[in-house]
């Protein structure tokens, strides 16, 4: 069967569901992963022919329940980065790469290409909290290599993925299983502190679409409604007896409690607070400075 007609089929029973382009991106992600046929090569060879077997026909049955395309290829794009990513790890968000950007942003001394001497540089050390994947702490590894980068997570099955991930991308990072929740002291001093805490209050769920609220991990994205800043106040808690003089404290936030966040870190004690928008201009990120 030639792939060109697979396309027509992945539009005749995807359309409804997904825009054309979205469903033009399936299409052409599976067969560069399964076939190794570029979006190039098939234009220039309209009838190339598949051989048969039936990934692109379990693909497509996926994606009609709405499952995750990232999840079906076991992979992702992350700043740049490849990461595996499955069940047990959030899919990264363009947020998230803003996030890392805007830290990296801030230690232009550290980035290894703009360097002249690497033997004087500081090196800081950077913890991220709840991990997942392990995109924001491989990325800061892989980015600001002077830096010493440690990261934990209460899941044993995302430690996996997350310690696979620094392995793929030829990083050390140094993991933990932890509880936030129950951690108030830690043996290391940091000198950065970064989460992309569960912020999405039950309430919002509604606001979800399909392929996320019935396939990616509830742990790493929902919060009670009562308590929507639990992990936030935790963190900081952390922070506030983990950090190194003038360190700072960086988190990925829901884009409705920017006011909410800019007073807890107030109650805490960090100044030179900042609150952050991402590019479609809704309140992302925030990060303070501990005195």
């Amino acid at each position: 069967m030639r792939l060109k007609d697979s396309l027509i089929t992945f539009h005749n029973t995807l359309k409804g569901l997904y825009g054309k382009e979205e469903i033009d991106s399936f299409f052409y992600l599976l067969v560069a992963d399964y076939y190794k046929v570029s979006r190039l090569d098939l234009a220039m060879q309209p009838d190339y022919q598949m051989s048969n077997d039936k990934r692109l026909i379990d693909a497509l049955e996926l994606l009609k329940l709405q499952y995750p395309i990232q999840y079906i290829l076991g992979k992702t794009e992350f700043y740049g980065l490849p990461f595996k990513v499955n069940k047990h790890t959030l899919i990264p968000r363009p947020e998230t790469e803003e996030l890392v950007a805007w830290i990296v942003d801030c230690y232009p001394e550290l980035v290894l290409s703009k360097r002249q001497d690497n033997s004087k540089a500081t090196t800081l050390k950077i913890l991220d909290i709840g991990t997942g994947s392990g995109c924001i702490a491989v990325s800061l590894a892989k980015y600001l290599p002077q830096t010493k980068v440690f990261a934990l997570d209460v899941s044993e099955e995302a430690l996996k993925v997350a310690k696979a991930n620094a392995k793929f991308n030829n990083v050390e990072v140094f993991f933990f299983k932890e509880d936030i929740l129950k951690q108030e002291h830690s043996d290391l001093e940091f000198d950065i502190i970064v989460s992309n805490p569960p912020y999405v209050r039950e309430k919002e769920m509604q606001l979800m679409k399909p392929n996320v609220l019935n396939n990616e991990p509830h742990l790493a994205l929902f919060v009670k409604n009562e308590d929507p800043l639990l992990f936030y106040h935790a963190i900081s808690k952390f922070a506030v007896n983990n950090l190194s003089k003038k360190g700072l404290l960086f988190f990925e936030i829901n884009e409705y409690l920017g006011n909410e966040m800019r007073a807890l870190l107030g109650e805490y004690g960090f100044k030179t607070i900042q609150l952050k928008q991402d590019l479609f201009k809704k309140d992302r990120m925030i990060t303070g400075t501990l005195p």
